[in-house]
């Protein structure tokens, strides 16, 4: 899959509802010890990137300074669901203190009374973090209306041709 591609997909409506919205990405890599792990986690996007920022001693940090191969996960709930399924390839680097996006990536989650205790919160606690920015390789959006999966479209094919 190509940048054009992608950017077509994250360009869609309901795409940028998961990547604008307070649902935490689902965050895939392999552990150092070659066990796959999933971990719920705040994100904010730049251009076709998405970043992520973390405790530098961090499991994930370790495991993916060995194998930046990583998926994601942004969806909803509701009926009928919205997915936004990508995976693509981790570069780490550590800045000081909270990175900006980091704090707005928190404030989608908590009202703007939470905000200000949880921001003075982190910028007292992070003297530093790692930046994980995943630049994308693939994407693709599951609407359910205009969208599903391969092997349910499949189905529905083989069924109406019967």
């Amino acid at each position: 899959m190509n940048k054009q591609q992608i950017a077509e997909i994250l360009a869609k409506p309901y795409a940028r509802q998961l990547l604008d919205g307070p649902e935490p990405a689902r965050f895939a890599y392999d552990g150092l010890d070659g066990d796959p792990r999933v971990v719920p986690i705040g994100f904010w996007v730049e251009g076709d990137q998405i970043l992520i920022a973390t405790v530098p001693k961090a499991a994930k940090v370790a495991a993916l300074r060995k194998n930046p191969k990583v998926a994601l996960t942004i969806d909803t709930g509701a009926f009928p669901p919205k997915a936004l399924l990508l995976r693509g390839t981790a570069e780490l680097s550590t800045v000081p203190g909270v990175p900006e996006g980091y704090l707005v990536a928190g404030h989608k989650v908590m009202t703007d009374e939470q905000y200000p205790a949880w921001e003075a919160g982190v910028k007292g606690l992070y003297d530093e973090m790692v930046v994980i920015t995943i630049t994308l390789t693939w994407a693709k959006l599951l609407d359910f209306e205009t969208t599903i999966p391969k092997a349910v479209e499949d189905l529905i094919k083989q069924k109406s041709a019967s």
